[in-house]
């Protein structure tokens, strides 16, 4: 299996050794390379890997989208979410999301069931958006914020979210935010008082902790179920 992220930064990317170790685990010859692909050239870097008989890819920031386009074929996750976080390569570019899947695997694990908890996303962009449309399948009461009101009120049509403005969250806050993105006041007020506090990014990208000044759990879980995900996607697909 030849397996690769694309994206820009992949440099401090842990799915390399994440995957090396799943090749390992399932006694199959393969690699798996980070390779930055800057915004725009999505399309590009995607047919070249093809090309060159690559099994699949995972797909990071900025290309989400851009992967969208560049499928000929996508699943219903990634449909739902309007991102791409993993191809794989056959007849067809099948494109699919395994964000939301990860996240909410990460939640579940430091919360037990998540039917009924009341959860706080944060940011619109495209982990954000598959991990709501996950959490609303699995009956979670969600609350989001985010910088453009407009995106916000669209997941709110889309998702049935609720538009975040102020009050305690009695669970968890979910930032999907970037790295040191600072949220106004009341949104650090909530993820302050939350029961769980998660950070989608990880490494010295997870950034939230600091500026909470209180403990918060990256997204190295995050990573881990997602990456098992996708793998999972490309043997069934291989």
């Amino acid at each position: 299996m030849k397996l690769a992220i694309i994206g820009d930064p992949v440099a401090h990317s842990r799915s390399p050794e994440i995957h090396e170790g799943f090749l390992r685990e399932a006694r199959l010859a393969g690699s798996y390379e980070a390779i930055r692909v800057p915004a725009g050239e999505a399309a590009r870097a995607i047919a070249q890997l093809r090309a060159q008989g690559y099994t699949g890819c995972n797909v990071t920031s900025p290309l989400k989208e851009e992967a969208c386009t560049v499928c000929e074929r996508l699943l219903p996750a990634a449909r739902h979410a309007r991102e791409v976080n993993t191809i794989l390569f056959g007849r067809e570019i099948v494109g699919t999301t395994t964000d939301g899947v990860g996240a909410a695997q990460a939640l579940r694990h430091r919360l037990g069931s998540l039917r009924g908890r009341e959860i706080l996303v944060l940011g619109t962009g495209p982990t954000a958006r598959a991990t709501i449309a996950q959490l609303a399948d699995e009956g979670v009461r969600q609350w989001l914020w985010g910088r453009d009101a407009a995106k916000v009120a669209e997941l709110g049509r889309s998702f049935g979210v609720v538009a975040y403005t102020s009050g305690p969250i009695a669970d968890a806050v979910f930032s999907a935010l970037p790295p040191a993105a600072e949220p106004p006041l009341q949104v650090l007020t909530a993820a302050s008082s939350a029961a769980l506090v998660m950070d989608a990014n990880y490494g010295e990208r997870s950034t939230l902790g600091a500026l909470l000044g209180r403990e918060v759990v990256d997204g190295y879980e995050m990573l881990v179920a997602q990456a098992r995900a996708s793998f999972e996607f490309w043997l069934a697909g291989t």
